[in-house]
């Protein structure tokens, strides 16, 4: 499925009124070295549920630090219909998600894109970012000068010419977009200009951010659901837990794609992402249905 394929199914799903409150919570759990994660969705005819592992130390050892599995049934008698790689459907559904706000936040002649972070998503964020926006300058920003270069070898191999980039170059950037590990900002606010967009993923933990509380605080927030992201999403909660951010000024994604609420010229425009189940089961219910040629749900 191409990253394209994935954002119209995300957007179709908000579009046709589906409420992301309607979202079981993600259920976390300790499991050995790390915790599971256990993230039930339905939606239309198809219910589902991603189980997740996540190892803070696998890197050290080789292994991917989050891996995953996904399991699809229809809704109807809830009869497994297909298992997934759910690392897979990560990489692709997050972008997906991101492309979504950021098509609706980002400035439609933004000509200059920002990356911060050299993993899988941050791959799949570039070219995502890209089919929505024809950028004249793509920069890819990293602890790792190797990982960026091999960031830059990845999506050049999709089709999109980036750069090696720095942290100054966010002031001149259109879009950035943050795709790290990090629990403290990576850089400082103030250098986002009014109109410019800035999507963070990075964390579903309420103690880490990518973003600091100076930027949410000035931003057109959007989040994919209010009270998840005041559960889960650190660059919203700790900004509130400082004074920055009014937790009554969040936007829903849904609401931005009806088009209810629209980007501003005026002030930053920020979308933070924590990853929901509904999500993984629009691109997978669209991966099978493609495959069956069979009516989407």
């Amino acid at each position: 499925m191409p990253p394209r394929r994935a954002r119209l199914l995300v957007e179709a799903a908000l579009s046709g009124g589906f409420d992301p409150a309607t979202d079981p919570p993600r259920v976390h759990a300790p499991a050995g070295a790390g915790h599971l994660l256990l993230m039930p969705s339905t939606l239309g005819g198809w219910s589902g549920v991603k189980v997740a592992s996540v190892v803070p130390d696998n890197p050290a050892a080789g292994l991917p630090r989050i891996q995953a599995t996904y399991v699809l049934m229809d809704a109807a008698t809830l009869t497994p219909r297909a298992i997934l790689d759910g690392a897979s459907l990560t990489a692709l559904r997050t972008p997906a998600v991101s492309a979504v706000a950021a098509d609706h936040l980002a400035a439609p002649d933004a000509a200059e894109l920002l990356v911060f972070g050299t993993g899988p998503q941050a791959v799949g964020h570039v070219v995502a970012l890209a089919d929505i926006r024809p950028f004249t300058r793509v920069r890819v920003v990293g602890r790792s000068p190797a990982k960026v270069a091999d960031v830059i070898a990845q999506v050049g191999a999709r089709g999109v010419t980036a750069v090696a980039g720095s942290v100054g170059d966010v002031a001149g950037a259109d879009v950035v977009a943050c795709a790290t590990a990090a629990d403290e900002p990576l850089f400082h606010g103030a250098l986002v200009r009014d109109g410019a967009c800035v999507v963070a993923i990075g964390s579903h933990e309420p103690g880490r951010r990518e973003l600091d509380a100076g930027l949410m605080g000035r931003a057109l927030v959007v989040v994919e659901d209010p009270g998840t992201a005041l559960r889960e999403a650190g660059d919203v909660v700790r900004a509130v837990e400082e004074g920055a951010l009014d937790p009554a000024g969040l936007v829903g994604l849904g609401a931005l794609v009806r088009g209810e609420v629209a980007r501003r010229e005026d002030r930053p425009n920020v979308f933070k992402g924590t990853g929901m189940a509904w999500q993984d089961l629009a691109v997978a219910a669209g991966v099978v249905g493609a495959t069956e040629r069979s009516p989407l749900p």
